[in-house]
């Protein structure tokens, strides 16, 4: 992926900063690299086998191969982030896309029990009044 990469905490940081720089010059959301930066998450994943990382690059798999791919690689997070509603909430997120909205319902009120964020919490809300009435 990078040619003779930096070691160590600064390749986190290159990885980081690769990830940031992708979204910072798409100039819409539409237009963005998600194929860069699914690699760049594979490989800060594999360096930092960190449960937020593979959240997060579930979240760009979702946008660049679709919300069943990003769902896959949620499953055994739940021990990895106990009590977060980050996961349930990009759960709720994927589901809705893929268009299971009984589960997207679900995974967005497990997500509001566990936020103690006010301003996510409307969000999060918002998100799940958006699906009222759906299948």
């Amino acid at each position: 992926m990078l040619s003779n990469p930096p070691a160590g905490p600064a390749r986190r940081r290159l990885l980081e900063a690769l990830i940031a720089a992708e979204h910072a010059v798409a100039p819409r959301a539409q237009d963005t690299r998600w194929d860069r930066i699914c690699g760049y998450y594979t490989e800060l994943e594999r360096l930092t086998a960190s449960p937020v990382v593979r959240l997060n690059r579930a979240v760009a798999v979702g946008e660049w191969h679709g919300p069943g791919a990003g769902l896959a690689l949620l499953d055994g997070l739940d021990a990895g982030l106990p009590g977060s509603h980050r996961l349930p909430a990009v759960r709720a997120e994927l589901l809705a896309r893929h268009g299971d909205h009984p589960a997207a319902r679900a995974a967005y009120g497990q997500a509001l029990r566990l936020c103690t964020n006010e301003v996510e919490r409307r969000h999060l809300a918002a998100r799940l009044d958006g699906l009222s009435g759906g299948t």
